[in-house]
């Protein structure tokens, strides 16, 4: 097993999710294979800040910390990496909790040094206990969890998924950091894909990296009642398409689109007829997921289009900083 150090960033930004930001901390100080460090980087909320200071005082291997960017999903993890000591910096979002052996299935990805990432399969936890019938698991990046489509196993990817992700410091130093104006930014429109655009600018940096998934590596992450509903994934669906022109923008079409290529002409079609067949045979939900399907992608197409739109005009725009690493001595796990 690799015995590099492994820093976990958290990124926070609101009080209303206090006992899940408790919860995913308290995961990662379980770990069967120790953290060097966990890192929570507060999204421009000094009461938040404050507050958790206040809470982890006492724990040496927790550190608070302020981004030190502009608000956003981006900077803050940014300001995670350059504040962390370990080789290796794993990302947990802040409403999820990991499985006991999450970073030690991380750590082992990294015995091949061609490694500079390692994501993992994220489970949606649904608030009203049941995933709603009309629902499709093709969808389920809607709500940051792991979709029906991707790869099962060990894999290479062209990408990870950021809320459960692991990447080499070295990756950074060759690529700079998750690139601003891209993904999140605290309760606005829920962008997304800076992990992919990052992931895309690695490969081209480092033709020889691998990046993979291991399934085994799992998080639960939840999904609040507000999410649960069409209105939500018609405007999530909406900003993904916003979302990847920016990355299209950045990478070209080519990289940017190929794998939601195979998504859009294989994975999707196969979900339709699915949903179809069930509601032949009077199976609950299945004209609904098979609608919803339909919905997502052309919602998301326009997304898509006016995106294009906005970045040939100049009206969108992001930014990518080198990662100014911090100079304290890089340490081992423990």
């Amino acid at each position: 097993m690799s015995d590099l150090g492994v820093s976990v960033v958290i990124c926070v930004y609101t009080e209303d999710r206090w006992e899940d930001i408790l919860a995913a901390v308290s995961s990662v100080r379980a770990q069967s294979r120790p953290a060097l460090e966990t890192l929570l980087v507060v999204d421009h909320n000094p009461a938040l800040r404050e507050r958790l200071a206040k809470e982890y005082k006492e724990a040496d291997e927790v550190r608070v910390l302020a981004n030190a960017g502009p608000r956003g999903l981006s900077a803050g993890r940014n300001t995670g990496i350059a504040a962390s000591r370990g080789e290796v910096i794993a990302f947990l979002d802040d409403d999820a909790v990991a499985e006991r052996d999450w970073l030690r299935r991380f750590a082992e990805g990294y015995a091949d040094p061609r490694v500079m990432a390692v994501g993992g399969r994220t489970m949606p936890v649904w608030a009203s206990g049941r995933r709603p019938a009309w629902f499709p698991e093709e969808f389920d990046w809607v709500v940051g969890c792991t979709y029906k489509g991707l790869p099962t196993g060990l894999v290479r990817v062209r990408n990870v998924l950021g809320g459960n992700a692991s990447f080499r410091r070295t990756a950074f130093d060759a690529a700079g950091g998750f690139a601003t104006g891209i993904g999140r930014d605290g309760d606005r429109r829920p962008l997304g894909c800076e992990e992919t655009e990052l992931c895309i600018r690695l490969s081209r940096a480092r033709p020889d990296a691998i990046l993979l998934i291991d399934d085994r590596a799992v998080i639960h992450h939840r999904v609040p009642e507000a999410r649960e509903h069409f209105g939500y994934f018609r405007t999530r669906a909406y900003a993904e398409g916003l979302s990847k022109a920016l990355v299209a923008r950045s990478v070209g079409a080519d990289k940017g689109l190929e794998s939601e290529r195979r998504y859009a002409t294989r994975v999707l079609p196969a979900g339709v007829a699915r949903g179809l067949r069930d509601a032949a045979l009077a199976r609950p939900g299945g004209a609904g997921r098979a609608g919803a399907i339909v919905a997502g992608v052309l919602t998301a197409a326009g997304g898509y289009v006016v995106g294009s739109v906005r970045a040939r005009r100049g009206g969108a725009s992001f930014s990518v900083a080198a990662i100014e690493g911090a100079d304290h001595d890089r340490g081992g796990s423990s």
